[in-house]
């Protein structure tokens, strides 16, 4: 009984904390600027409660810039950047991250344009464009060494590019030159006392010696980077570490090992939504596989990872699934399917390694031949005058047509700007207001006052298990507003959770049914999250409450072509005409989502597809012409 009341009691704490959290955004928002906080470990100390999703640190952006404090504005635009990012969404992670440089130029900080520089960098690297990428890392790290007296936030900086340029010269395989920059960004890391920085050092020097085929000082490495992460409690970092000590038990004959470290990993890369490290686990997965002589186990997530890091345009990764399809195929003795994995695999290599021996040789120069290049500078200076002298006759037209050029391109900037805004800002106002609707404060203490009632009979059992059910519900509930969509079989889940907590209300007389087409393959099928919950709540309210006897609701999913996905909702309640005359009567009326947001809903999803939605409601009848229930048909487009 006191667990239970425990639960409760937490379980309410958990909401409260929530709202109290909301509230204080403004706030601290208010204080940043009040402040006048400039460095990112500043404003980063007072808004990071508030970074935890794409949502609210669009909402943070927007704050910023509300009270034009670019400061605050190019941290909030960074950490949305890191967040696309970590999704695999690329280039929304350039384009903000491009923002974030913009905003820091406004605001002359050579802090904020450092970190931006890097993460810019950081995005072209995870996307295999190493000549990009180096660009990035050097230009940051000038930019940084131009400040006479670097603070926190650029020394952290420095070390960011130092890092970065390391990673390349890892990819090019020049391991040593690669340790001397961990190293050079380690040092930095240590003297600020940035653990997260060390981390990931350590992680990158265990990369480099575990190329050199030096694997107990790999492992050493990867080890010294998991303990800093266990206590960061960093859930990535600590997949990462996992992963790499998977990869040199894999090497060492470890296998068993190997496969119990990914195994735990997968589920939470999964959750995490990072299509990069995803698929790398799964690639993981079937060498290990392979080395266990699961070949078939292992084909399959060797082609579910490639197929993945193909979506994702990741060539390291897919390189990485040919290597390793290229050993299982010659392991099952199928040499033809061994050699063309090998050639694809030795493509990619090819392809790899001369974008980065091109980079390499220039950014040597870059760094190293300081006379070529100012050579370079006053040829091209020389040249550029030249060029200036015969094109004095003509400059008024050059002038006139560049002015005219780029005028035109500022006004198609901001008119395409100003769309796609005011897109995502429809998108976000829907959102938040479907899940303002979901999260019915009724529906909650409702659902909790149900509880309580198990609990207060001493019903140990039923609390228990209608108050894990309500907790799941409500996590889905929130989880579903860091996601525009689902798959069809989260969607059911949910909302058989949330049959089962409305049902309470009625002493579980409410029979519901869920009915799948055999040809629908649900797991993959998407539709807006947390779509069919006010058609729900309108059949039990309006439809089902009001009716005596057998309480049937019937949910049928068939899949009607390749163009569209029918979904019937069908109650046997007392109708629409009986509850319209119910509920005129009634002085208090109960609100739900709401057709009209539903159908806004639907329009924003059916805008990436070439067929549209319908809903249709139907009256049902006997024969005597009784009404007899409702039914709504939604079909929603696959194509």
């Amino acid at each position: 009984m006191k667990k239970n009341i425990l639960f409760f009691s937490l379980l309410l704490f958990n909401i409260c904390f929530s709202q109290t959290q909301k509230l204080d955004f403004n706030q601290s928002v208010d204080y940043v600027v009040k402040h006048d906080l400039v460095t990112y470990k500043a404003i980063n100390q007072k808004m990071r409660y508030f970074k935890g999703d794409t949502i609210s640190l669009i909402k943070m952006v927007a704050a910023f810039d509300t009270r034009n404090y670019h400061y605050g504005k190019a941290y909030a635009e960074n950490q949305l950047g890191i967040k696309y990012r970590n999704f695999s969404l690329y280039q929304k992670a350039i384009i903000t991250h491009k923002k974030a440089l913009e905003t820091a130029k406004k605001a002359k900080n050579i802090e904020h344009q450092v970190f931006s520089l890097n993460m810019i960098g950081v995005v072209y690297r995870r996307m295999d464009d190493y000549r990009t990428a180096l660009d990035y890392s050097q230009e940051a790290l000038e930019l940084a060494d131009k400040a006479k007296n670097p603070n926190e936030g650029l020394l952290r900086g420095i070390a960011i590019a130092h890092n970065s340029m390391g990673n390349i010269y890892l990819l090019l395989k020049q391991y040593d030159l690669a340790i001397l920059q961990f190293k050079q960004a380690q040092i930095i890391e240590k003297n600020i006392h940035n653990n997260f920085g060390l981390a990931i050092n350590y992680q990158n020097i265990g990369y480099a010696v575990e190329a050199q085929g030096k694997l107990v000082e790999a492992l050493d490495c990867y080890n010294k980077s998991l303990v800093i992460n266990k206590k960061r409690n960093d859930t990535l970092g600590m997949v990462i570490c996992n992963s790499s000590i998977a990869s040199v038990f894999i090497k060492q004959n470890r296998i068993q090992e190997a496969l119990a470290l990914i195994k735990t990993n997968i589920p939470i890369v999964e959750k995490l939504g990072n299509k990069y490290y995803h698929s790398f686990e799964l690639i993981n997965l079937g060498w290990a596989q392979t080395k266990n002589k699961a070949f078939n186990k292992a084909e399959v997530n060797l082609l579910k990872g490639l197929s993945m890091a193909k979506d994702y345009q990741l060539k390291s990764v897919e390189s990485a699934a040919y290597s390793h399809l290229s050993e299982l195929y010659d392991a099952k003795n199928n040499s033809v399917q061994a050699l063309k994995y090998y050639k694809l695999a030795k493509a990619f290599d090819d392809e790899i390694s001369n974008e980065n021996a091109m980079k390499y040789v220039n950014g040597l120069i870059i760094k190293y031949d300081s006379e070529r290049k100012n050579s370079k500078i006053k040829s091209l200076a020389k040249q550029n005058e030249i060029t200036n002298l015969r094109l004095i006759q003509n400059r008024n037209l050059w002038i006139a047509s560049i002015s005219l050029l780029a005028l035109l391109g500022v006004l198609l900037y901001f008119y395409f700007n100003n769309k796609l805004l005011k897109n995502e800002q429809r998108y976000i106002r829907l959102e938040q207001t479907a899940l303002r609707s979901q999260m019915n404060p009724h529906f909650i203490f409702n659902s909790l006052n149900s509880i309580k009632l198990y609990i207060i009979d001493n019903e140990k059992e039923n609390a228990v298990y209608y108050l894990n059910k309500f907790s799941k519900l409500i996590r889905k509930i929130l989880a579903s507003t860091k996601q525009k969509e689902t798959t069809l079989a989260d969607e059911i889940e949910t909302m058989e959770l949330y049959l089962n907590i409305e049902n309470i209300r009625f002493q579980n007389t409410i029979k519901s049914e869920f009915i799948i087409d055999k040809e629908l393959n649900f797991d993959t099928v998407k539709v807006p999250s947390l779509i069919l919950q006010p058609f729900i709540e309108n059949a039990i309210w309006h439809g089902l409450s009001l009716k005596k006897g057998a309480r049937n609701i019937k949910l049928s999913f068939q899949k009607l072509n390749e163009l569209y996905l029918i979904i019937n909702i069908e109650d046997n309640g007392i109708g629409r005409k009986k509850s319209s005359e119910f509920k005129k009567k009634k002085l208090h009326k109960r609100d739900s989502i709401g057709i009209q947001l539903t159908e806004e809903r639907l329009a924003n999803f059916a805008e990436s597809f070439k067929n549209d939605f319908s809903i249709n409601f139907i009256d049902l009848y006997d024969v005597d012409k009784n009404p007899i229930g409702t039914r709504v048909e939604l079909k929603i487009p696959l194509s």
